[in-house]
C-alpha cells in the first residue's frame, strides 16, 4: 500500500490505556511507549498516511472535572475550574506528544477549548478546517478531551469519545479506532461481542468504569459509535498495530 492509497484514520487512545485512572495525574508510560511505537511504525509502512489522533482523559482531565463537579451536562462558570481542567489536559497532551516527536511522528497539538463550544441546546461545534489543514501538510493532528465554552452553562467537558465523531465526521474519516483497556465490548460471559447495530442489543452487558470517569465508560463511547454514520472498532493495545494494519479487531459498531 503506497502513502497516497492509505484511508483517512482516527484513532482514539483511550485515557485508561495510557494512564493510570485510579491516581490522579498518573501517566502509564510503557504503555504510551507501546502505542507511539505502533504509531511510528504504520506511518513509516505507509499503513496509514492522513492519520488523526484523539485521547482521552485518564487521571488527568477526569480526576479535575469530578473534583470541579463538571460533565458533558453539568457546566462551571469558574475559570479556576475551567483552567485546571484545561491545564491537566494539556499537560497529558505533552506527554503524548513527546512520546511521538521522540519517533519522529509529526505531531501537533489541537485543543479543543480553543476550537469547539456547545449551543444553548448542547449541540456540539468543532472546527475542522484546521485539522484538515494540518493532514494536507503532512502533520499528525492530535486532539484531547477537554473543556469547552457551554452557553448558558459556563464550560461543560467535552469527551475524547466526542471529539472523535465531531472531527471523523467533518474530515470525512474512512476508518475510526477507539483503543480501551478491553478487547472490545464483552458479553457476560467476558466473550467479545463481534459486532453491535444497536444500543438495545447490548445494553445488559455495559456497565459504567470503575474509576472516576465522567464521560460515560463504554456505554457512552458505544452510544456515540453508533450515532458516528460510519463503521468503527473497539480493540484492545495488544491489537492496535492490527488496527493500523487495515483490519477489524475487536468489536465492530456500525448503527447505519
Amino acid at each position: 500500500m503506497t502513502a497516497s492509497d492509505a484511508p483517512t484514520t482516527v484513532l482514539k487512545l483511550g485515557g485508561s490505556v495510557i494512564t493510570d485512572k485510579d491516581r490522579p495525574e498518573a501517566l502509564d508510560g510503557p504503555a504510551l511507549d507501546r502505542a507511539a511505537d505502533a504509531v511510528a511504525d504504520a506511518l513509516s509502512a505507509g499503513e496509514v498516511s492522513d492519520l488523526v489522533l484523539v485521547h482521552g482523559g485518564g487521571s488527568f482531565g477526569h480526576y479535575h472535572a469530578s473534583e470541579h463537579g463538571v460533565s458533558k451536562t453539568e457546566g462551571s462558570g469558574e475559570a479556576r475550574a475551567a483552567v485546571e481542567i484545561h491545564g491537566a489536559m494539556k499537560t497529558l497532551d505533552d506527554f503524548v506528544l513527546a512520546r511521538l516527536h521522540d519517533r519522529d511522528v509529526p505531531a501537533v497539538p489541537v485543543h479543543p477549548f480553543s476550537a469547539a463550544y456547545r449551543d444553548e441546546a448542547a449541540a456540539l461545534s468543532l472546527m475542522t478546517e484546521q485539522v484538515e489543514t494540518m493532514l494536507g501538510e503532512g502533520f499528525v493532528p492530535v486532539l484531547h478531551g477537554d473543556v469547552v465554552a457551554h452557553a448558558g452553562e459556563g464550560v461543560t467537558i467535552l469527551s475524547g469519545d466526542e471529539a472523535v465523531t465531531a472531527v471523523a465526521t467533518g474530515i470525512d474519516a474512512d476508518r475510526v479506532g477507539f483503543c480501551s483497556t478491553v478487547p472490545g465490548v464483552l458479553d457476560d460471559d467476558e466473550a467479545v461481542i463481534p459486532e453491535i447495530e444497536s444500543y438495545d442489543e447490548v445494553a445488559p452487558f455495559l456497565g459504567e468504569s470503575d474509576a472516576t470517569d465522567v464521560t460515560g465508560g463504554m456505554a457512552g463511547k458505544v452510544r456515540t459509535l453508533l450515532d458516528l454514520g460510519a463503521p468503527a472498532t473497539i480493540f484492545g493495545p495488544d491489537a492496535l498495530r492490527e488496527f493500523l494494519a487495515g483490519e477489524d479487531p475487536g468489536t465492530r459498531i456500525d448503527g447505519r
